[in-house]
């Protein structure tokens, strides 16, 4: 057996060897004559898997370490008789994460409380749901527009895109790339939304970069219509516009759901989907070797500070938005490296707290956000 597996999915190396001759290349390089005696692909969102690649060659399954799916034909894959398995959820703490320390980091940065704030979530499957929940935790009124859901349970709980347009400070994006049909997502922020917008709010893009239509963001932004941009998927990357980079106020790599945690999650999903399908016998494997944290414990006095920047402080100590959005902006033609070479970021459970001075209320909220082994020293 043969398996092809894209060379930057960590901690995958060692796991399928034993079964199957494993060879590790870079995802634009997996190309239809490499394939073509390929039994299995483990693959990210960089390779395309169409007929293109996929015609003539001995693929019977593909595993895609990544949530979303759009670079897999699966009309095609069903009619050529190949499987495929994504993984959903994988890296969805990941994102929630970003999202958090990029709120606490935009109002730090503008002085201005997210408690209070109406923030729309769009899409609210793994970690729409996810954002949704730290958004309450931090005081915020949430609004929830995910129209598939609704119509499958009911209008209780979901509001109109009207709705979010007319009432949200800010918008966050967590739809899969739909081209056509009622759910279309493709340039789902267009003019006419954004122009439809009801007061000057900050909208937010971590699913994909197409959802975005980038000129229409750009003029939204640079005329005022929008107060806030931050951007971590583009069109077109990684050949990213770099007049929307200048006007964003954070721009990262494609990197929301880059956690070592979701990374460990999506090759984890892949692994056992391989050997449920060839019946290697490691369905419960688990990768090895997840680097910790720098600094696994955050202490915290939160004498003379209110709830609001205890959580704030104990986000960001987790992870600095600022850093990534520097890097690219230094060096916007190294999109592709400064993702390939991302430096360790764990998510929230990676962290113990000890505070002093925190009331137990706010302990509590901390360990609803996923920090693990709380003490209080006072």
């Amino acid at each position: 057996m043969k398996i092809i597996i894209d060379n930057k999915i960590p901690y995958i190396k060692g796991a399928l060897e034993p079964f199957a001759e494993v060879i590790y290349l870079p995802g634009n390089l997996t190309t239809r004559a490499v394939v073509k005696d390929a039994d299995a692909l483990v693959t990210r969102t960089r390779t395309l898997c169409n007929r293109e690649i996929l015609e003539g060659s001995k693929v019977k399954f593909i595993a895609t370490a990544t949530i979303g799916f759009d670079h897999i034909d699966t009309d095609y894959c069903k009619t050529a008789g190949i499987e495929w398995t994504n993984a959903p959820g994988c890296n969805a703490e990941s994102v929630n994460q970003y999202i958090a320390s990029a709120l606490c980091s935009y109002s730090r940065w503008k002085g201005f409380a997210l408690r209070g704030k109406t923030i729309g979530v769009v899409g609210v499957g793994q970690v729409g749901s996810r954002v949704a929940k730290t958004c309450e935790i931090l005081g915020m009124k949430v609004l929830l527009n995910d129209p598939p859901r609704e119509r499958k349970e009911g209008s209780s709980g979901f509001v109109s895109l009207q709705e979010i347009q007319n009432q949200a400070d800010i918008i966050t994006f967590h739809v899969p790339l739909n081209m056509e049909g009622i759910d279309r997502t493709y340039h789902m922020a267009s003019e006419t939304f954004l122009q439809g917008l009801k007061k000057n709010a900050l909208i937010i893009n971590t699913c994909r970069g197409e959802v975005f239509e980038s000129y229409a963001v750009y003029n939204a932004k640079r005329s005022g219509v929008l107060s806030g941009l931050i951007i971590d998927c583009w069109e077109n990357e990684p050949d990213l516009d770099l007049n929307l980079l200048e006007v964003a106020d954070y721009g990262t790599s494609h990197i929301a759901g880059y956690s070592k945690d979701g990374k460990a999650n999506g090759t984890k999903t892949s692994v056992r989907a391989i050997s449920r399908f060839f019946g290697l016998g490691i369905d419960a494997w688990e990768p090895p070797g997840i680097e910790p944290p720098a600094n696994p414990l955050i202490k915290m006095d939160g004498d003379g500070k209110n709830e609001d920047l205890i959580m704030s402080a104990a986000i960001l100590s987790t992870y600095a938005i600022e850093n990534d959005d520097r890097a690219l902006r230094d060096n916007p033609h190294l999109f592709e490296q400064i993702r390939g070479d991302y430096p360790v970021r764990r998510e929230f459970g990676s962290y113990s707290i000890r505070a002093a001075n925190v009331e137990a209320g706010v302990m509590q909220k901390l360990k609803a956000l996923g920090f693990q082994n709380l003490e209080s020293a006072g």
